[in-house]
């Protein structure tokens, strides 16, 4: 069962990320700040839930929230300044853009660069833990499948509606037979024998 929150004295965010692991496309970032009594039963770490359940717990969450946002940084910064930059910088736009300014960060994983003077803490599977750190991985999922899923159409020989960019075996062999798009992260090992940075996440 999820934490409704970290500690009870400050207004807390929880902040998470979704398509490091992605040979194409952009890094989404999310910010929630939840109610503290806010729950809902179909709430989880994104990986752990089903599409449909995702996209409902979408809308409830941005009916329910008492701020969210979201950013991304696409595939030619991710190239230019690597993705763990480009993952906190997604994170650091998505908090600047929040209506209510948090008092404490709850980040998922076990690296951040701070933002400001807010006080942060990681947390490794944050996502399977604290209910605002899941949040914001169900908004970051969701705005990127439907980012990926748009981009299908301009490429749909790459299977981007399925596999959202992730390296499937799917995914690569279009990359052999049809080469990369300007969507693909050059800087990252694109071909099978070559590759070494596998997707951490379910699509």
């Amino acid at each position: 069962m999820l934490l409704p929150y970290y500690q009870d004295a400050l207004t807390e965010a929880g902040c998470d990320e979704a398509g490091r692991g992605c040979l194409a496309g952009p890094v989404f970032a999310a910010a929630v700040i939840l109610p503290r009594d806010f729950h809902h039963p179909l709430l989880n770490d994104s990986k752990q839930t089903k599409v449909c359940d995702r996209d409902t717990l979408r809308m409830v969450i941005e009916a329910e929230a008492i701020a969210f946002a979201v950013a991304s940084i696409d595939n030619e910064e991710i190239d230019r300044i690597n993705i763990l930059k480009a993952s906190f910088k997604a994170m650091h736009e998505a908090l600047a853009r929040l209506s209510l300014q948090p008092q404490m960060l709850l980040i998922d994983g076990n690296r951040f660069h701070p933002y400001g003077n807010i006080p942060h803490t990681c947390v490794v599977q944050g996502d399977g833990k604290y209910a605002s750190i899941a949040a914001a991985s169900i908004l970051a999922k969701t705005y990127r499948d439907e980012y990926m899923q748009r981009l299908h159409e301009q490429f749909p020989h790459y299977g981007w509606k399925e596999n959202k960019g992730y390296p499937t075996r799917f995914h690569r062999d279009a990359i052999r037979q049809h080469g990369d798009t300007p969507y693909h992260r050059r800087t990252f090992r694109l071909l099978p024998d070559q590759l070494s940075l596998e997707g951490d996440e379910k699509w």
